[in-house]
């Protein structure tokens, strides 16, 4: 996995109005904390992160006030619920080798056996244990031909090397769920009959 690089700088305001002048000036205020340190805040320029954040896990080399250099992952991302733009970050503070658990999207792979099933995703993200620098983008299962009742556990879904489930390895994944077929009700059914005598 590549890293983002941004420049950050600290601040030392805090409250609505602080963080409302953050985002006026196209930035993002963020929080970076781990490792027994106490939380740093910082503001994040706002463009960068966005574009930064469409990736997964994305591993963000900041350069604080270009004095210090920091690895850092997201960790909880807050965004206006209507306009979608950053509100505020938190960032985990990482370093090269170290393990986080963290979860990676499921993509699937496939066509489902004929009869119109549903493909339920049970859990949409798999939780792994990973190293900070090589987290995966994503894992992808195939469901070709998995008929109604089928389903996918997390440890029949093949990790990269060095990747751990995080999760019971019977957890379910994935399952596919049989097509309803909607049946006549037998109401309407005895309705048309008296209707018609």
């Amino acid at each position: 996995m590549s890293e983002v690089k941004l420049t950050a700088s600290t601040r030392t305001e805090f409250g609505k109005g602080a963080a409302r002048r953050i985002r006026r000036d196209s930035k993002v205020p963020g929080v970076l904390y781990g490792h027994g340190s106490d939380p740093l805040h910082l503001t994040l320029p706002g463009h960068e992160l966005l574009l930064a954040l469409r990736t997964p896990n994305v591993l963000i080399s900041l350069d604080i006030d270009g004095k210090t250099s920091e690895l850092a992952i997201p960790k909880s991302v807050q965004r206006d619920p209507i306009k979608g733009f950053l509100e505020h970050v938190d960032l985990l503070l990482v370093k090269k080798g170290e393990k986080v658990n963290v979860e990676i999207p499921v993509h699937t792979e496939g066509e489902l056996a004929a009869g119109g099933n549903l493909l339920e995703h049970v859990l949409n993200a798999l939780p792994v244990e990973a190293e900070a620098t090589h987290i995966p983008e994503s894992v992808s299962v195939s469901v070709e031909g998995l008929e109604a009742g089928a389903s996918v556990l997390a440890k029949d879904i093949a990790l990269p090397k060095g990747v751990s489930l995080a999760v019971e390895e019977d957890a379910v994944v994935l399952q596919v769920l049989a097509a309803q077929a909607e049946e006549p009700s037998e109401e309407g059914a005895e309705g048309e009959e008296v209707a018609e005598a």
